[in-house]
């Protein structure tokens, strides 16, 4: 039997707005791609660190700043960005910021 299609028909709504903290919660997690979606409070932020596969970051609502690969980028709802594996980048919110990352299977 084939595998059923994933569908979501607004996936910000699927992350909660959060008061404080940041909070993440993984949708997909299968050979081929992990959905993870992330909801930041105002002010709340993710140290610079990297990932042992590549990544696609893609803002869904709020705004905030990034440093990706050591180049600051402001981000808005729809902005969206691809990173190989391992590189640095760090994301801090302005505003309630919700975002979906994609994580993608690592590069031979």
């Amino acid at each position: 039997m084939p595998e059923p299609a994933l569908f979501f028909e607004d996936l910000a709504a699927v992350a909660p707005h959060v008061h404080r903290g940041i909070h993440s919660q993984t949708l997909y997690d299968g050979p081929d791609l992990r959905l993870v979606l992330f909801a930041f409070a105002p002010g709340e932020e993710l140290s610079e660190h990297t990932a042992a596969r590549p990544a696609v970051v893609h803002v869904l609502d709020g705004e905030g700043d990034a440093v990706v690969g050591g180049s600051p980028h402001a981000l808005m709802p729809g902005t969206w960005f691809r990173m190989p594996a391992r590189m640095a980048h760090s994301i801090r919110a302005r505003t309630p910021l919700r975002l979906a990352l994609y994580l993608l299977p690592a590069e031979a």
